[in-house]
């Protein structure tokens, strides 16, 4: 009796016509900053799909996935925090919650999003189905490099105290317990979270080095790392700060942009000391290890962000340098690394190149293209 109900309650149902159903794996987001819009585009198809408008400023955006990978939360320079469906390909739901936020994280259990701002400073989260504001953390500075850590937890350092703060909303979610730690150093602008979720490592703008922030330890333990990088080389004009969450781990090594020297530098993770450096064709803004992490590849600062540069992880020698076009701003890798898609800024387009042969394999015209997120990244620790 109850399956010949439940077949009948089945047969009722409306069949959804086959181009309705799509899985949200394949899928992902590509930032166009100055048009405020995101465009939804098929891996597999190397295809745009649709178009979701009216995110307002989005010259900084970032964004989290949530862990269905239904739907992005999307973090604007203008302080707007938006919700966004990407099967529908519609805005859920928009706040301005600051002045001028410059990223934000999801909870492990995706609940909770955190945004870190520069106006008016501190940490503000939210409850990720409604966006309802669940508590405001002032912290008297711009807050930078936030990071989901497990545990419901939060990490952000803050630029103007040489601080980092981590946020506990593991019991209320509403009253996180507060851990601040001092003497980071001078004018932290960006941070790293290893995706086993232990070390935190915060570049510093104000003064030589980096701090590393053990997270498995009670308390937390840190350590100052590379004070002399640099320190007898002229520091060149920054016409673009690197991006951390850029930085990369692998084979037990860190592959770090150095700021202010055509380099990057190789450091050993577990003693913390530098073992090599590579000198490249510009300032490095991202360096990005292939996921199955044999090869790092760098993009640049003006003027030479029309290059990209390929680094062997096992050599730390420069192998391939590109030349996809003018302005190239971001780089994601498909989940396993064969493909590697590059926006080209200045040209309107997308393009996308076989990581092993560097074929040509597409482009995508987008408008002005920055940021690249695919949805893998909602399984994945500190993004």
């Amino acid at each position: 009796m109850l399956k010949v109900l439940a077949l009948t309650v089945l047969a009722a149902l409306p069949a959804a016509a086959a181009e309705d159903l799509r899985g949200t794996g394949d899928l992902g987001l590509i930032v166009e900053r100055e048009a405020g819009s995101l465009l939804v585009v098929d891996r597999s198809e190397r295809a745009a799909i649709g178009r979701i408008e009216g995110l307002g400023d989005l010259s900084h955006a970032s964004l989290v996935y949530s862990p269905d990978e239904r739907f992005a939360y999307v973090f604007g320079r203008d302080g707007g925090l938006t919700k966004v469906d990407i099967l529908t390909r519609a805005i859920v739901r928009r706040v301005v919650q600051g002045g001028n936020s410059i990223g934000g994280a999801i909870s492990d259990d995706g609940r909770l999003i955190a945004v870190a701002n520069y106006e008016p400073g501190g940490v503000k989260v939210f409850d990720a189905e409604t966006l309802d504001l669940v508590a405001d953390v002032p912290m008297g500075s711009k807050t930078v490099g936030i990071a989901d850590v497990p545990g419901s937890r939060f990490a952000v350092a803050t630029w103007d105290t040489g601080e980092v703060w981590i946020l506990d909303h593991s019991q209320d979610p509403a009253q996180p317990v507060i851990t601040r730690l001092e003497g980071i150093g001078a004018n932290p602008y960006d941070a790293l979270l290893t995706g086993d979720g232990r070390t935190y490592i915060v570049g510093l703008f104000g003064e030589k080095g980096l701090t590393a922030i053990d997270l498995w330890q009670d308390p937390p333990q840190v350590t100052r790392f590379l004070p002399d990088y640099g320190k007898n080389q002229p520091d060149l004009p920054v016409y673009k700060m690197p991006h951390l969450q850029g930085w990369t781990l692998a084979d037990g090594v860190f592959a770090l942009p150095a700021v202010g020297l055509h380099q990057l530098l190789w450091v050993d993770a577990e003693g913390l000391t530098e073992i090599a450096r590579t000198d490249l064709a510009g300032q490095p803004v991202f360096a990005l290890a292939r996921p199955d992490k044999r090869e790092v590849w760098v993009n640049f600062a003006p003027p030479d962000n029309d290059k990209v540069q390929v680094v062997d992880v096992l050599t730390q020698q420069v192998t391939d340098t590109l030349t996809p076009g003018k302005g190239v701003l971001h780089m994601e890798f498909a989940p396993r690394g064969r493909e590697v898609w590059l926006s080209v800024r200045d040209e309107n387009r997308v393009e996308i190149r076989d990581t092993r042969s560097r074929e040509v394999l597409g482009e995508i015209e987008a408008r002005a293209p920055s940021g690249i997120f695919f949805t893998d990244r909602a399984h994945r620790t500190g993004l």
